[in-house]
């Protein structure tokens, strides 16, 4: 089974187990309805734990498991990676992609031209900004069909077209 890291335990919030984690979960994701989550320490084998609640925020979210009631016990978990089973990910429509899908794609123009790679994404009021570089130069590409015209998961690659000032 694939798993899918939405987060890392920071530590413990408040005496009755609660725990901070940074989120790695795309604003898409409905954390709050996860019945359970799998926790890891490092390379070990994820373990299967029910959810008692989830209050997302946005770049972190408070969990709170059955099994944990104490912050000593919440204490233990301090560093552990958050997962859950790839197919638990809400489904996207054709055209929405998650970001971590985005990172590391090659970037090429319309002509074939090798631009770099997506580095990173920050979220604008408008759209998504895709952060390329490696290339000549970092590029910022805004989420734009415009400006986006392709992206092939399969073959790693997103077509863009450069618009003037870019």
């Amino acid at each position: 089974m694939k798993f899918f890291e939405i987060g890392e335990i920071v530590k413990a919030h408040g005496l009755k187990g609660r725990m901070k984690v940074k989120s790695y979960a795309d604003a898409e994701e409905d954390l709050d309805s996860l019945g359970e989550v799998l926790i890891a320490r490092g390379n070990d084998e994820p373990v299967n734990h029910p959810v008692r609640k989830i209050d997302s925020h946005l770049t972190f979210f408070f969990l709170e498991l059955e099994t944990v009631n104490t912050v000593e016990e919440a204490q233990k978990f301090v560093g552990c990676r958050v997962l859950i089973p790839e197919d638990a990910r809400a489904q996207l429509s054709a055209d929405e992609y998650y970001w971590r899908d985005l990172i590391g794609l090659r970037v090429l123009t319309e002509e074939g031209s090798y631009l770099g790679s997506i580095e990173s994404i920050f979220a604008t009021g408008s759209n998504d900004v895709y952060v390329c570089s490696g290339g000549e130069r970092e590029i910022l590409l805004p989420a734009i069909s415009d400006v986006i015209r392709k992206i092939d998961l399969e073959k790693q690659e997103m077509v863009v077209r450069l618009l003037k000032g870019l």
